[in-house]
């Protein structure tokens, strides 16, 4: 239990410290977007250099910052993660969403997994549930992990949302503050 008290303080703090900085980081993304996009015209220019795609499906690669996202599958309606002895339950329904995380830049990337978004077709956003991902992943390899460049980890990354809502799309960030990059779901 102290464990996890001690990593989601640490992620409330890393979380503090880079509000400030937010506002520049989106600034900056964008204009150097609006850079790119005159340059290559479309999104097609990406696909023709190599690069993935701004918006991917599950099973293809997607890049943000020094990350290339890969969703290999994603599970919702499930109630509760863990044992029977320890675990959580979900306030509507779990869903489960497994990634692999490949650091394609020339530095350790903490990957963390709160900074990930999931979305309902009317545009409603949902924040990933850290605490129960703690009982998803075995290594917790989706929260607070260091990955040097050229290593990957695979792990799962667990949203609680109602019942009776689908998730459309997701919104992976390579940091709390990134762009992100969208992978279509279904």
């Amino acid at each position: 239990m102290r464990k996890t008290t001690t990593l989601a303080l640490l992620a409330t703090g890393l979380i503090a410290l880079g509000c400030g900085s937010g506002a520049a980081d989106k600034a900056s993304d964008s204009s150097s977007d609006n850079k790119s996009s005159s340059s290559s015209g479309d999104e097609g220019g990406a696909k023709a250099e190599g690069k993935p795609a701004k918006t991917a499906k599950i099973g293809q690669p997607a890049r943000d910052g020094k990350f290339e996202f890969t969703v290999k599958s994603s599970k919702c309606g499930v109630a509760k993660i863990g044992t029977d002895v320890i675990g959580a339950k979900a306030q509507g329904q779990f869903c489960l969403v497994t990634v692999n995380v490949k650091n394609i830049g020339k530095e350790a990337q903490m990957f963390d997994g709160s900074s990930q978004k999931a979305y309902a077709a009317d545009g409603t956003e949902y924040s990933a549930d850290t605490g129960a991902a703690i009982y998803a992943n075995k290594n917790a390899e989706t929260f607070l992990n260091d990955i040097n460049p050229g290593n990957q980890v695979s792990g799962v990354v667990v949203f609680d949302i109602p019942k009776n809502v689908k998730l459309t799309k997701l919104e992976l960030h390579d940091s709390p503050f990134s762009g992100g990059v969208d992978v279509t779901l279904g």
